[in-house]
C-alpha cells in the first residue's frame, strides 16, 4: 500500500505558513552532534542556568499537596494575578485590577497567539515589526489576518511606517505590535517613543499589543519602561510579560497579559475554551518568584552582562564587529562583509560546519533580517571564548571557505 493520502492534506492555515527557517539549521546541528562534533550553540534563546532554588522548593512543596493535582484555573490562580499586579506597581508605578486587567498565560508566546485568535477577523490588518519574533506576525496570519511590516527600530521611521499603514491599508490596521527590548534586534524604546505611539493609536483607534518579555534583562542601569506607564495607554493596550528569562523559567511556561480590560476579557474567554491553565504548583511557584527575594534577578542580569562583554570584545578581536546590546539576551550581529552575500541561512550553515558555532539566521525573523544573525548569550564564558577562538580561525580562512562554497555551488548546478 503506498503512502499517498486518500484526501490531499491541503490545509488552509498550514498553507499560509512558510517552511520553518530554523529547522534546517537545527537538523544540521543535530546531525553534527550525533557524529560527535562539539557544537557551541548560540542559536536558541533558551536560558542554560537552573531556576533559583527557592522557586523550585515552592514547586515541590505545592506538588506534594494532592489538592493541587486537580484542574487549575484558565485565568490563573488569584494569588499569582495579585503578585503580577504588585510587580507592575513597584516596577512601573502602574496600578492594575487583578480580576479584570490581568490573566496568566502559558508563556507570552501562547498568550499572543490566543489573543490573535480572539480578536482577528479574516482580512484584518496588523502592523508588525520586521524583523521580529515569528509569533508576532504569524500568530495573526494563522488567525486569518494580514500583516503589514514596519521597521523594527524605535524612532521616526517606525512612526512614518505606521502613518503609511493607516493611509494605504484597506481595511485600516486594527493593531500594532511593539516589542522592546526586542527579539531578535535588542532595540530598546523610551517613554517618549511610547507616548508618540499611544497618541497615534488613540487618534486612529488602533490597539497596541506590547511584548515585554525581556523587561528585566538590561545592562546599562536604565530599566526598560512599560507602554502602560503612558497616560491613556490602558484604553488601547495589552502587554505580555514572562518569567522565562527573568527567573530562568523557560520550560515552566508561565507568562501574563495585563492592560485593557476588553482585550483581557477576549483572551480570557477564548482561553476558557482551550485550556485549564498551568499546573497549580507551577503557578504557586511563580507567585513565590514574583513575591520573593529579587537578588536572583540581579544575578541573572549580571550573568548576561558578563557574557555580553566577553562575547562582544572577543568577536571584535576575531574580526567580527557586533553592536553591544543594552538589553535582552541576544546580540543582533551583521554578517561579516566577506560572507554577507551568502545570506543569513547559508552563512549560519557555513559557520556551524567550519567553526562549530550555531547562530540563528536573521531571515527566520523576517526578510529584512537577512543581513544579520541572532547570537544568544546562552553558553558560559568559557564556551563563548571557545567560540571566539573558532570564529577567529574561521575569519582568517574566509577566502578559502568562500572558494569552497562557490565550488560546491557550481557542482550543484552541473549535477
Amino acid at each position: 500500500m503506498d503512502d499517498e493520502p486518500i484526501i490531499t492534506p491541503d490545509f488552509y492555515r498550514i498553507k499560509r505558513l512558510p517552511p520553518y527557517v530554523f529547522a534546517e539549521v537545527n537538523a544540521m546541528k543535530a546531525k553534527a552532534r550525533a557524529a560527535g562534533q562539539d557544537i557551541i550553540d548560540l542559536g536558541m534563546g533558551n536560558p542554560d542556568q537552573p531556576t533559583p532554588p527557592h522557586i523550585v522548593e515552592k514547586l515541590a512543596e505545592a506538588a506534594a499537596n494532592p489538592r493541587a493535582h486537580r484542574y487549575s484555573m484558565s485565568k490563573g490562580i488569584p494569588g499569582l494575578r495579585k503578585a503580577l499586579c504588585a510587580y507592575y506597581e513597584r516596577r512601573f508605578n502602574v496600578s492594575l485590577d487583578p480580576e479584570s486587567e490581568c490573566i496568566v498565560t502559558l508563556g507570552s508566546k501562547e498568550g499572543l497567539a490566543n489573543l490573535a485568535q480572539a480578536i482577528t477577523s479574516p482580512g484584518d490588518v496588523i502592523l508588525a515589526p520586521n524583523p521580529s519574533y515569528p509569533i508576532h506576525a504569524f500568530g495573526f496570519i494563522i488567525a486569518g489576518g494580514a500583516v503589514r511590516h514596519i521597521p523594527a527600530a524605535p524612532g521616526r521611521e517606525f512612526l512614518e511606517a505606521m502613518e503609511r499603514g493607516v493611509r494605504h491599508s484597506v481595511p485600516k490596521p486594527m493593531a500594532v505590535i511593539v516589542n522592546f527590548p526586542s527579539n531578535p534586534t535588542a532595540y530598546v524604546a523610551d517613554l517618549g517613543f511610547y507616548e508618540e505611539i499611544v497618541d497615534f493609536c488613540r487618534f486612529h483607534k488602533i490597539w497596541i499589543l506590547s511584548d515585554l518579555a525581556y523587561s528585566e534583562i538590561y545592562f546599562d542601569g536604565n530599566p526598560p519602561p512599560s507602554v502602560l506607564q503612558v497616560k491613556g495607554a490602558r484604553d488601547i493596550t495589552i502587554e505580555f510579560t514572562s518569567l522565562s528569562k527573568t527567573y530562568n523559567m523557560p520550560g515552566w511556561r508561565v507568562g501574563f497579559a495585563v492592560g485593557n480590560r476588553h482585550l483581557i476579557s477576549a483572551l480570557t474567554r477564548i482561553k476558557s475554551y482551550l485550556d485549564y491553565g498551568a499546573f497549580t504548583p507551577v503557578q504557586v511557584a511563580a507567585t513565590a518568584a514574583l513575591n520573593g527575594p529579587q537578588d536572583c534577578v540581579e544575578e541573572i542580569r549580571s550573568l548576561y552582562r558578563d557574557r555580553r562583554d566577553v562575547m562582544i570584545e572577543g568577536f571584535a578581536q576575531a574580526g567580527w564587529d557586533i553592536p553591544s546590546p543594552s538589553a535582552s539576551m541576544f546580540a543582533w550581529a551583521p554578517i561579516p562583509k566577506p560572507f554577507r552575500h551568502l545570506g543569513s541561512l547559508e552563512f549560519s550553515k557555513i559557520l556551524m560546519e567550519k567553526a562549530s558555532v550555531a547562530v540563528s539566521p536573521g531571515v527566520g525573523f523576517g526578510e529584512y533580517g537577512d543581513e544579520h544573525v541572532r547570537v544568544a548569550m546562552v553558553e558560559n564564558r568559557h564556551r563563548i571564548r571557545q567560540a571566539v577562538k573558532s570564529v577567529k580561525t574561521f575569519m582568517s580562512n574566509a577566502s578559502e571557505i568562500l572558494e569552497e562554497v562557490e565550488r560546491r555551488a557550481r557542482q550543484k548546478q552541473t549535477s
